[in-house]
């Protein structure tokens, strides 16, 4: 089956979703979602949305803030047009009808770590999710935008892999689940919005689908990508057997929760003099450091000194779940491990969410704005994905309308079933878990090295299962994490000092200027 749409977005997040919405006014759109399009990162986000409200702050203390997070490796002028542009977003969401939180002052702002104000603007603990629930129904109500759920793009179609001169996106592949066709889906634009690649990692605070999809897409597409070793990993994960991947909110620290080790001592303010409040990759590894000295399974977020009528409301989902599972945060401290959280590097774009191949845009957790730098500061992350999904669509609207070349269907004629699909989720856990233990929070060169052997191995072996046989959604995807598993690793290799999310045992020092790790694929011969 061939499709055709004016734009193409791959991702149904909050960048995906946005974009999507604008874009339909004028366009015909078509919307892929790997799940449900409720099944995103951005539906998990706790905290809310940084953007300076309050008349007591200032762009500039929140530029600042979001540059010594960022280790100083944060591009100047992406910083300074996201943060500028806040207001107007924040604007556009509460027009949709965001019901975000209010006090007697008008909205209730928070604070998070790294941050020297309040300015987190939020609805509750469940700010993703609020927002989603709104952006979806929106979404699945517009005449204008085609959802094809439980579809999985492949890989993007090229001027180069059709043999055209000119290297331009016309498109993309895309595998139905549950039919198992493959639909070629032709587009003048395509916005890659696929979030990030947590999944790539033993332990996650991301949902299922963050496997590195638009990430390795594009990279195979012949795009840059920056920064991948910048993994910030959360301080918080709840620790319990029945909790998959539930994060305890930035905010929860912001509202004054203490961390201490299993005899009730705190232990923030030996490693830093902002204690709780320090950036995330500072808390991380000071957890981490705590657990290893210590062998400890985990350690303890205390915030049963705030009256349990507070948490309700400010912290309503958190309290239920921990409840649910048996721990009453009113009461006792909560279990909780760091886990890989946000992908800070991704695909290069400029000010307009533009890629490296004309046709192609890049928005949210996938790209690479510059705008995080070495570490993203505290709810500026769904802010990125509402800026740069704005000023993707303002690009595509002002763009001619692209004729689209022949575009030929998905050849499968050479390909046969799978005859041992267990060699999937076999190479799936050993892949997340070397990553864990080798390129985690705290690396050595020896150890990124073990993990880039085992990466090579396990390349070669999914390469030969990819031409063999029928495509399938795991395959896809384990296919995509063992790419962006080896971007990871090769940015890690070349960064020699520590800075940021990225500690190195070897090079424990930040070097005196701040460098972007690039890498960009070598051009191919043609025969």
């Amino acid at each position: 089956m061939i499709l055709r749409f004016d734009i193409l977005v791959i991702g149904s997040g909050l960048a995906g979703q946005s974009a999507a919405l604008r874009l339909a006014k004028t366009c015909k759109v078509g919307l892929i979602s790997k799940r449900a399009l409720e099944d995103s990162a951005s539906g998990w986000a706790q905290g809310g949305i940084a953007a300076v409200l309050d008349s007591q702050d200032s762009i500039e203390a929140h530029i600042r803030d979001t540059i010594t997070a960022g280790a100083f490796l944060n591009d100047p002028e992406v910083t300074r047009f996201v943060i500028e542009n806040a207001r107007r977003v924040i604007d556009w969401l509460v027009e949709q009808g965001v019901p975000f939180t209010r006090d007697e002052a008008g909205y209730h702002l928070t604070r998070e770590g790294g941050h020297s104000a309040r300015r987190v603007i939020h609805v509750a603990d469940t700010t993703g999710l609020a927002v989603q629930d709104i952006l979806t129904r929106k979404v699945r109500e517009h005449p204008n935008i085609s959802v094809l759920e439980r579809h999985i793009a492949i890989d993007l179609i090229t001027g180069d892999k059709l043999g055209l001169a000119e290297k331009r996106c016309y498109g993309a592949y895309a595998l139905d689940s549950d039919s198992g066709e493959v639909l070629t889906i032709g587009a003048s634009q395509t916005l890659i919005a696929t979030g990030g690649a947590g999944k790539v990692y033993l332990y996650t605070t991301n949902p299922d689908t963050s496997t590195g999809d638009g990430i390795a897409m594009a990279w195979r597409a012949g795009c840059r990508v920056a920064n991948m070793e910048f993994i910030q990993f959360h301080p918080t994960c709840l620790y319990h057997p029945q909790a998959k991947s539930f994060l305890i909110s930035e905010a929860v620290r912001g509202e004054g929760a203490l961390l201490r080790l299993p005899d009730g001592t705190r232990f923030m303010t030996a490693h830093d003099a902002r204690a709780e409040l320090a950036p995330r990759d500072v808390v991380a590894r000071a957890i981490d450091f705590e657990m290893k000295k210590r062998g400890l399974d985990c350690v303890y977020l205390d915030i049963s000194h705030k009256p349990k009528e507070f948490l309700s409301e400010h912290f309503p989902n958190i309290l239920a779940r921990c409840l649910k599972l048996g721990i009453d945060i009113s009461l006792e401290p909560i279990p909780v491990v760091p886990a890989a959280h946000y992908t800070c590097g991704g695909i290069i774009t400029d000010l307009r969410a533009r890629t490296d191949i004309p046709g192609l845009y890049a928005a949210g957790e996938a790209s690479c704005t510059g705008l995080h730098g070495a570490n993203r500061l505290a709810s500026n992350s769904l802010l990125e994905c509402l800026v740069f999904a704005e000023a993707a669509v303002k690009d595509i609207l002002g763009q001619a309308k692209v004729e689209l070349p022949d575009l030929p269907q998905w050849d499968a004629s050479r390909v046969t079933d799978p005859d041992e699909e267990i060699v999937i989720s076999h190479n799936w856990d050993e892949l997340r878990r070397f990553m864990w233990d080798y390129v985690g929070i705290v690396r050595t060169t020896k150890r990124l090295q073990r993990a880039q052997h085992r990466i090579r191995l396990l390349t070669r072996e999914i390469d030969e299962y990819y031409s063999n046989f029928r495509v399938s959604h795991d395959l896809i995807e384990l296919r995509n994490l063992v790419l962006t598993a080896d971007l990871i690793v090769r940015c890690a290799l070349q960064r020699r000092e520590s800075r940021g999310l990225h500690f190195s045992r070897d090079y424990p020092e930040m070097l005196p200027k701040a460098r972007n790790t690039l890498l960009r694929r070598p051009s191919r011969r043609l025969s």
